[in-house]
């Protein structure tokens, strides 16, 4: 039996920080907040202006998580933007 280990160099999963839920490390940006910005129409570079803080890389790395977990990331969006409603 093999076990997958998630190896994201940028992503990481910090016990009581944003509910564990995965966030670029050393930040407390969730990937969720990345990719509700680029669900709604934000090019990379439009998020790193609105993360100053975030290279292209961690963006990116955050493109490949969400193609991982699509449906858990979709569902933390949904969530953010009906609460700014």
């Amino acid at each position: 039996m093999t076990t997958l280990v998630d190896t994201r160099r940028y992503i990481s999963h910090v016990h009581g920080l944003r509910s564990g839920r995965a966030v670029v490390t050393g930040t407390r940006i969730g990937a969720h907040d990345v990719m509700g910005l680029i669900l709604n129409g934000s090019t990379v570079d439009e998020v790193t202006r609105s993360f100053p803080s975030l290279s292209r890389a961690q963006v990116y790395e955050c493109l490949s998580y969400y193609e991982d977990n699509r449906e858990d990331i979709d569902l933390l969006v949904a969530q953010q933007m009906a609460d700014a409603e």
